[in-house]
């Protein structure tokens, strides 16, 4: 079945510009829904906390760097606590599933779900899906419990299994009715949200008192208005082993060239904050940014230049890098996989290729090139202290949105702060690197490599950016730009 969403935004307006996209509530199509006390108020956990409870019109603004009379812009509503829950927690029966390729952190999301819903809120009924969405009409599932999920965090993978695609919404639906499922977890990047929103939509059509939470997850950050998504910061540390090995290879032989590709199917988030993080890389190739092999300023020129200069070099590309020249060089192909993503060419080895025949045959310069590509290496690992944390943020504000009620929408980080944002939002579109921002021109700055772009690329690219809400610093990659 398809995955097209009517997702209805709940939208307020203030004063001073004020705008707050809000997200839905089950007493919206449920009216008179039983309250609860929330049960936190007797956790000894928060006894020392001085404000339990999160306010009920407290928010979080998308932007943080406004004109002094300018508008106050969108904000989103604050996660966190509420005063009252809609969940007796006796009734309260959960599941997660977790959809997509994997990611660092996964095992995390589920462990602090699973001892939030315990601990917290003193929920015992929580299901594991297996194996992604297929997994609700294929009727496998796990219990899950404190004690099972208690080292899980150390492991890479997700033990509930994951898959591609399998998104028939009336038989998940269904499955959820008949298991008396009340709760529902959904950790996956955009197509999984997607899946999220008409799955909410299916059980709002049906009138179910029935929460539906999306935890955003996707390694290469291409999810929009949160700040960052969860095993980001550890693939970019990962990468570094992989840029070192290349350095040190490059480094010893004479007219070294050391290429590593690196996650990024549409988004060079990974590629561009590993080559900033790393002191070693000479050239960084994103999606986002166009570039060209042959002629003047080419990067085959480039690459001659720098071994002259220093005699090696290390090359960062992104795998979604330069498509548009190997559609041109190679039969190209509109496979998808099963969650509708194009199968890209390994754009690591025909750049490679051709780096080698550049210089067997036109060149008096022999190299000697390695090709390195860590990527399911990065994939599989456990998240690291910083995702670790993020995981168990992301988790635990999940679950008290769920237990006051909301429903519909995303747990992310935004400035900082958690909130809770609108399905819609989070699937609009994909979070790219902007390069005619600072960040890009740090790395540019970083590198000392060209950006392959004449002064008409440069204009277009800015045409196509421009809108009245960008930020004044110009700071951001989650603005809400055209062509973002």
């Amino acid at each position: 079945m398809g995955m097209e969403s009517n997702f209805q935004m709940k939208v307020e307006t203030g004063d001073a510009g004020y705008v707050l996209e809000d997200v839905p509530h089950l007493t919206d199509y449920i009216p008179d829904l039983t309250t609860y006390p929330n049960p936190l108020r007797f956790n000894p956990a928060y006894s020392v906390v001085k404000q339990y409870f999160v306010h009920v019109n407290d928010t979080v603004p998308q932007k943080v760097v406004v004109h002094k009379n300018g508008p106050r812009g969108i904000h989103f509503r604050r996660a966190g606590p509420r005063q009252k829950v809609y969940f007796n927690s006796d009734e309260v029966h959960a599941c997660i599933v977790t959809c997509g390729g994997l990611c660092p952190g996964i095992n995390t999301v589920i462990r602090e779900l699973v001892c939030s819903l315990y601990h917290m809120y003193g929920v015992n009924k929580v299901l594991g899906i297996d194996g992604g969405y297929r997994g609700f009409y294929s009727k496998n599932t796990i219990p899950l419990t404190p004690k099972v999920v208690n080292d899980i965090h150390k492991r890479g993978g997700t033990i509930l299994g994951t898959s591609r695609g399998g998104h028939d919404t009336s038989k998940i639906v269904d499955c959820i009715q008949d298991r008396g499922i009340n709760q529902v977890y959904i950790i996956g990047g955009d197509g999984t949200q997607k899946g999220a929103a008409v799955i909410y939509e299916e059980v709002r059509r049906r009138g179910l008192k029935v929460a539906v939470v999306g935890i955003p997850k996707t390694i290469d950050n291409d999810i929009p208005v949160i700040d960052r998504s969860f095993g980001f910061d550890t693939a970019v540390e990962e990468a570094q082993r992989a840029i070192n090995a290349a350095h040190v290879e490059a480094e010893s032989a004479e007219n070294g060239v050391g290429v590593v590709k690196l996650m990024g199917r549409y988004c060079g988030f990974i590629a561009m904050y590993a080559t900033l993080a790393n002191r070693d890389v000479d050239c960084c190739l994103i999606p986002e940014s166009p570039f060209y092999l042959e002629g003047n300023g080419g990067l085959l020129e480039f690459i001659e230049k720098r071994l002259k200069e220093s005699g090696h070099m290390v090359i960062v590309i992104a795998e979604g890098a330069g498509q548009e020249l190997l559609s041109e060089s190679l039969q190209a192909t509109n496979e998808q996989d099963a969650s509708g993503n194009k199968q890209l060419q390994d754009v690591g080895l025909w750049i490679s290729q051709r780096i080698r025949d550049h210089f067997a045959r036109q060149c008096k310069m022999s190299i000697t090139l390695k090709y390195i590509d860590p990527t399911y290496m990065i994939r599989a690992i456990p998240s690291n202290a910083s995702d670790n944390v993020y995981c168990t943020l992301l988790a635990q504000s999940a679950v008290h949105g769920a237990m006051a009620g909301y429903t519909g929408y995303t747990s992310g980080l935004v400035n900082g702060r958690q909130t809770y944002i609108p399905f819609n939002r989070i699937i609009e579109r994909q979070n790219k690197v902007v390069i005619t921002d600072r960040m890009w021109a740090r790395l540019l700055s970083s590198t000392n490599q060209p950006s392959f772009l004449d002064s008409k690329d440069l204009i277009e690219f800015k045409k196509a950016e421009e809108t009245p809400t960008q930020q004044l610093d110009g700071e951001s990659c989650k603005e809400d730009k055209p062509g973002n």
